[in-house]
Formats: structure tokens, C-alpha cells, sequence
């Protein structure tokens, strides 16, 4: 099918689902079609520009972009339009691809279900007879866009799993490179230790070409790897990678939590016995101080967040409240007020763990609880951390495992007005339970749907080595091909 009918087929799907409010803007008609038959005109000449020349990517709104404002779903910057791409958008137009729109989101990207935004909650297409279900957070648009064929694929960011828990709950592909390979050179920053830019799409292939596309060093972003650090891990992976022989594939005992759902416990119970069957070794591991993870992230993530959240005020950034006054030399901001009330939520939390009588007992021990997180990663693996270490004797010398495999949610997608009803904002947080480990320790992973039963899926994760992402497609690839959905 040529690229203008694929185009078509994909705003027809946009205008079909409109209801379930995945877009907050979308390019017009005219523009696009003049863009991807562009594309066209480049292809049939032998002149691609890449494997992503003419394709339709959607861009979650807290990355900036020229063509569209950038809003981070909030009320404070809801007319904001940014002078200049981010770095990750800039690299997609090079090679070629059209943005077709800006994807719907938490605000700031704080939440697990899609539902604070200020232009309303995303939703899943309803199943016969049932409620609309969570498409998950905080890059649910980008995750629903890409689930119901509005575009080819789709950028997200996941600060603790917020591509990857939305990839699982709509049946997509969901992956979070290792900390610092794609640029975040224009994403509004939520926590900046933790921010990784992220991509969603219908199969591996896709997600790989655009990954691919946009992969690389900036030196606008001070947290980008450096060319020299990407060649030395890379070098050292690849003289020490296992060759022609099975891999050992490591399930982390401390993910299978009692709260488990019987059907996320059997897929994953499937997957690695498909993987078995592939001639891999299978084999239990121990990551003890991962219980600890959602309590460092949920203190050290609102840390980051209320410093970097100060700055939108009404006098720098932002939207200007009228009623904002000066009263006795004091700016009392009306502005501030129109965060959302998990946004809210999250600034007052990290402002109290950042206090002098606080931060001994929750900052710092939470940054003492992730760098033994990091630790209890680096021990299983096979090959050590080359970021930090360049002699494979300082990790475990080749007896450890190549991949994790473990679930990235609960459960399936919970039905959206029983998540509203929900008495606690906390009983969202655990939700991120499964994908924040992999957050902290700043490895790779990728969520991929895994068929359980005809129609319904799972979402299962693989974890790989820092850097190892070249191990982490192999994995991944197999799982797809053999338990994966039809391709289309």
C-alpha cells in the first residue's frame, strides 16, 4: 500500500477513536499529505531517506515541537509553542517522518493512568458490554494512537515505567533505552535522573527503525553518553557477549508478587518456557533490595520534580493567573494553583523530602537504596556495568544471566472509572510496582504484548545488561515470533 493510503487509513482511525481523546493536536490534512507524498516521490526516485522516510510518528506533548504547541497537558501551558524542536523530533524529520500529531498524557507525567490531564482522561477502545479501560500512564495517548492505527508509531518519555506500563495495558510494544542514549534536549524535564525518552509501536521492527533514527549523542544534553563511552561499552559487550551458544535467561523471584494475576503469572510462566524450548537456559535470580524500589522512586522522582517545577511560576514559564498581585513584597500566585492535583500532590512531596528535616531520612536514603538497586542488577548479569567498569572480573565473569524476563503490570488494564473511584492516589502508585526497578538501575527494556488467549495479551518485559540492547531485540524478537499477536 502506498504511503498517502496508509496516511489516509491512519486520520480515518484518528477521527474514528476521536472520543477516546488519545491527541491533543493533530496536523492538518493538507500539510500531512504534502509531507508524506514528499516522502513518496523520494521513494519510488531510490532516493529514502530512511526506513522511517513518509511514516506517521505521534509525539507525546512534553516533548517540544514547532509545529504544534507543547503542553504537558496542563493548564499552565496550554498556548505554549516551543522555537525549537527537540532534539529526538529534529532527528525523526531528517529521516524522514511525519508528525502527525501531539499525544495526550498525566500532566507533567505524573501518573499511571492517563486521567490528569487537563484535556480530559485517555481511554482504550471499549470491549462489548464493558466500561472504557485505563490505557495506562503517563504516555497512554501515545500508547492508544499507536493501538488503534492512528500512526505507525508513536515518542513517549518513562521516567518509571510510563511507556512501558501504558505498552502493556494496550497490547503494544513499549521500550526505554539505557539512561542517556536518546537526547532529552527538549523534553520538559519531570525528574532528570530518571527521564528517558521512550517509543511505542505495533511490533519490535517499527520500534527498532525509529530508535535507530534518533539514537545518538547530543551535546546539548548533558546526561547524553558520549560518542567515546558509547564505542567502549559497546566494544567490551561485544567481545564478551555470549556466541554461538544459548543464553541464560534469569526470571527475578522477587517480581512474583502475591498480588500477581493468575493470567499475568501463566504468561509469564509461557514465555519462559518458550524461550526453554529455544535451546536457553532458564534460571531463578535474586534482585533482594528491588522491594525497596518504589519507595526510593516515589521519593527521589517528586525530589527532582519540585525543583524542576518551580520554575513555572507565571513570571518565567507558564500561564499568568490575572489575579496573581504583589502584597507586601511578596508574589502570592493564583498561577501555581492551576497545577493539577496530583501534580500538586507530587511538588509538596518532594518540597518535604528535600527539607533539612527530612532529607536524612527519605533523600538520601532513597539515593543510598538505588545505587543498591543498581548493585543487585549488576550481580546477576553476565557481563558487569561498562559505564561504570571496564574489566568484565569486576562483574560475575560470565556465570551470570544475559536477559531478565518478568511482567510489566499486575494485571490487565483496569476499568477506568473503578481506578477514579480509587479512596488513595497511592493505590495508583503501586501500578509501577514492576517496571520502576529497571528505571533506577538506567538499564534497557522493552514491554511486548504476549497472547493470552485468542483476543487478550500480557505484557512482558526483558531486561538486559546497560548498553546491551543488542541482546535485549534478540530476546524479545523471539518472544514475539512465537507468542506474540498475528502480524498485521
Amino acid at each position: 500500500m502506498v504511503l498517502l493510503e496508509v496516511a489516509k487509513k491512519s486520520l480515518l482511525a484518528a477521527e474514528k477513536h476521536l472520543a477516546l481523546n488519545a491527541l491533543i493536536s493533530v496536523q492538518s490534512r493538507p500539510e500531512l499529505f504534502s509531507q508524506v507524498q514528499a516522502s513518496q516521490e523520494r521513494i519510488s526516485a531510490g532516493e529514502s531517506k530512511s526506513p522511517i522516510d513518509g511514516q506517521l510518528i505521534a509525539v507525546k506533548d512534553n516533548i517540544c515541537t514547532t509545529d504544534f504547541p507543547t503542553t504537558c497537558a496542563s493548564k499552565l501551558l496550554e498556548q505554549y509553542i516551543s522555537p525549537f524542536d527537540a532534539t529526538v523530533v529534529r532527528k525523526a524529520k531528517e529521516a524522514g517522518a511525519v508528525i502527525m500529531g501531539k499525544t495526550n498524557m498525566d500532566e507533567f507525567g505524573m501518573g499511571s493512568h492517563s486521567m490528569y490531564s487537563h484535556f480530559g482522561s485517555v481511554m482504550q477502545p471499549a470491549e462489548d458490554g464493558q466500561p472504557a479501560r485505563s490505557a495506562g500512564g503517563s504516555s497512554g495517548g501515545s500508547a492508544v494512537a499507536v493501538a488503534t492505527g492512528m500512526c505507525h508509531a508513536a515518542l513517549g518519555t518513562d521516567t518509571g515505567g510510563s511507556v512501558r506500563l501504558p505498552a502493556a495495558y494496550c497490547g503494544v510494544v513499549g521500550f526505554k533505552p539505557s539512561y542517556g542514549m536518546l537526547s532529552r534536549w527538549g523534553v520538559i524535564a519531570y525528574a532528570n535522573s530518571l527521564d528517558t525518552v521512550g517509543i511505542l509501536g505495533r511490533r519490535i521492527s517499527s520500534v527498532q527503525k525509529l530508535y535507530d533514527a534518533i539514537n545518538g549523542y547530543d551535546d546539548n544534553d548533558p546526561t547524553s553518553i558520549t560518542p567515546q563511552t558509547r564505542e567502549r561499552v559497546q566494544d567490551r559487550l561485544s567481545r564478551n557477549r555470549r556466541r554461538g551458544q544459548g543464553l541464560t535467561i534469569g526470571y527475578p523471584e522477587e517480581f512474583n508478587l502475591v498480588e500477581l494475576d493468575d493470567s499475568v503469572r501463566n504468561t509469564w510462566e509461557k514465555t519462559l518456557a518458550h524461550l526453554n524450548l529455544q535451546s536457553h537456559k532458564v534460571v531463578p535470580v535474586s534482585l533482594p533490595h528491588t522491594k525497596h524500589a518504589l519507595s526510593a522512586y516515589y521519593v527521589l522522582a517528586p525530589a527532582e520534580a519540585s525543583s524542576n517545577l518551580a520554575k513555572y511560576d507565571g513570571v518565567r514559564y507558564g500561564y499568568r493567573d490575572p489575579a496573581d498581585r504583589l502584597q507586601d513584597g511578596l508574589l502570592f500566585s493564583p498561577t501555581r494553583a492551576n497545577f493539577g492535583a496530583e501534580v500538586r500532590r507530587r511538588i509538596i512531596a518532594g518540597a518535604y523530602s528535600l527539607s533539612s528535616e527530612a532529607i536524612d531520612n527519605y533523600f538520601l536514603k532513597a539515593q543510598s537504596a538505588r545505587r543498591i538497586i543498581q548493585r543487585d542488577f549488576s550481580n546477576v548479569f553476565a557481563q558487569p556495568n561498562y559505564l561504570i567498569t571496564d574489566t568484565p572480573e569486576e562483574g560475575r565473569g560470565g556465570e551470570g544471566v544475559d536477559v531478565l524476563i518478568a511482567p510489566c503490570a499486575l494485571s490487565k488494564a483496569p476499568f477506568l472509572e473503578d481506578v477514579k473511584m480509587q479512596k488513595s492516589p497511592l493505590d495508583s502508585y503501586v501500578n509501577d510496582v514492576l517496571t520502576v526497578p529497571a528505571s533506577l538501575a538506567g538499564i534497557p527494556a522493552i514491554c511486548l504484548p504476549v497472547m493470552h488467549g485468542e483476543n487478550d495479551s500480557v505484557g512482558m518485559q526483558v531486561m538486559a545488561q546497560y548498553g546491551d540492547e543488542e541482546t535485549m531485540w534478540e530476546v524479545a524478537k523471539l518472544i514475539e515470533e512465537g507468542l506474540g499477536p498475528k502480524a498485521d
